[in-house]
Formats: C-alpha cells, structure tokens, sequence
C-alpha cells in the first residue's frame, strides 16, 4: 500500500491567507485599473472635442469683418465686443466670403473697385475680374437655394465702423450710408447695384465714401449656448433684417460648461470648456487668440 501525504492544516492555513491577500489587492488594482482607462477614455475624448470645435470656431473668426463681432445678452441688447462683460453670452459676426474669394481658378469676387472707371455713378460700381454669376451659384449652393448675391452686401474697408451700422437691431438698412452695403447684380458681371436692404428697390452711393477695397458678405455667423449645447448660426442678413434665430444651425460640442469670448482692439480670445458625463464635475477647457 502507499500512502500519498494530503495538505497539513497549517499550508490550508497558508494558501487561505494568501488567496484573501492577493483577492483584496488584486481587486483593488483592477479597479484602479479600470478607473485610469476610463478617465483616459473620458480625457481623451474631451480633449478631441475641444480642440476640434475650438479650431472650428477659430477657423470661421479668421474672415470675420473685425469691426462687425458684438457681444448679446437678447435680442435688443447687444455691445462692441471689447465693451462687453461677461454676461454677454452670445457672439456674432458678419463674415466675408472666404470660398468665393477663393473660388477655383480664380477668385469669384477680386475685392476691388475701379473707382476711376468712367461707367461708374452713383447706381454702379465697377469691381475689376468679379464674377457675380459664378458668386450667385456658390451662395445658393452653400446656403441651400435659401441665398442668393442680391441679398449679399459689401463693406469697404477702411471705411469708418460703427456696430450700430450693420442691422444687429434686427430692422433692414435703408441708407447706404450705413456701413454694410446691400448690393444686387448689374447688367454685367463685375458690376454692383446699390440696393435697399430687405427690397429689391435701387438705391444710391450718392454722397457715400467709396473706397477702393471692399469686402463681400452673404451671411453673418453667431455662436449662441443653447441646453449645454454650443449651436452655430449661419445663412442670415442682419443688413436684410434678419436674427440669427432666422438662419441655419449646427450644433458644434456638447456638454458645453462655458464658452467665453473676449476682444482686445482687433484681436479675439476665446475659452471652450467641455464637461463630462461620466466623472462628476470634470471639465476640460481649450483657448485660442485669433488675429
């Protein structure tokens, strides 16, 4: 007969304690474990999407018209953004119109005026190499048929700039001496027609200053918080009358904690701060200055 020599008490003691050590650290390493992957997931996702909607933002400011940023609190109350204080919440601009100046080949509109042209008057303005028909397809496309270039307006630069002069009242510009000027096609392709804002009535440059460069805009843009949701507006004519409630939106990052933006003269800085859902009172915030 053999005889085979089992566990004694004392190593049943031993493997006992052991099995208890290594389940009481062990557990608490996985945890940990799992609670670091899970705040890298949160960080890093909160990461992208800053950063992503902080470029965006900073990527339509780049063709804002400078003068034209106003800080609203609502509808009727609205400052110069650098007068602003915090608890004006909501950002619009009026924007140039970067992919036409792009265009393909060639740009759509070459942002001068002939100033000395002898067809030019106070009904007509001359813009040297300007396409208003390849201009009026690229709004209608972008704005889904809901734009065209005889809602547009121009602005000239160097002109004198008062936020009053752009429509941010919500009521249309009537008076070309204000500082956008509504315009609509002429006869020929590189012409401008001064137009009453929200009509197709004529109107005149009699008596305004006419600069020779100029910049063309078919939308203004506002950056508005909605249910922690930063929504971007776009495809409105404030010269036209027009809200940024009257155009199209887009919600750019959820989870929005804050979105501040502040003005130094010409140049912007704004803050995007993007909380989690999962890790309690955990936010994530990015910043950017724009030029």
């Amino acid at each position: 007969m053999k005889f085979r020599r089992a566990f004694s008490m004392i190593e049943l003691i031993f493997v006992i304690v052991i099995m208890g050590i290594i389940a009481q650290f062990g557990t608490e390493f996985l945890a940990e474990a799992y609670k670091s992957f899970i705040f890298s997931k949160v960080n890093n996702r909160l990461q992208s999407n800053s950063a992503t909607a902080v470029e965006f933002i900073a990527s339509r400011l780049q063709y804002r018209i400078k003068d034209s940023v106003i800080a609203r609190k609502d509808a009727s109350d609205f400052k110069a953004l650098e007068d602003a204080n915090s608890s004006y919440t909501i950002i619009e601009w009026v924007s140039s119109d970067a992919e036409g100046f792009r265009g393909l080949s060639q740009s759509y509109w070459s942002g001068i005026i002939d100033v000395g042209n002898s067809d030019a008057n106070s009904s007509l303005l001359i813009s040297p190499e300007t396409n208003t028909t390849s201009m009026n397809q690229l709004i209608e496309k972008l704005s889904y048929g809901d734009s065209d270039i005889n809602s547009s307006a121009i602005y000239f630069i160097g002109s004198d700039s008062d936020i009053n002069g752009y429509g941010w009242d919500g009521n249309a510009l009537t008076d070309q001496s204000d500082v956008m000027h509504p315009i609509k096609t002429g006869d020929n392709i590189n012409q401008f027609v001064p137009r009453k804002g929200g009509t197709t009535d004529t109107n005149s440059f009699k008596d305004v200053n006419i600069y020779e460069y100029y910049k063309f805009a078919w939308t203004a843009n506002a950056l508005v918080v909605e249910n922690n949701n930063l929504i971007f507006y776009y495809d409105y004519q404030p010269w036209n009358g027009d809200e940024y409630s009257d155009g199209k939106s887009a919600i750019i990052v959820q989870n929005v904690s804050t979105f501040r933006a502040m003005a130094i003269g010409s140049v912007m800085k704004i803050q995007l701060c993007v909380k989690s859902t999962l890790i309690e009172e955990y936010s994530l915030c990015k910043e950017k200055t724009i030029f």
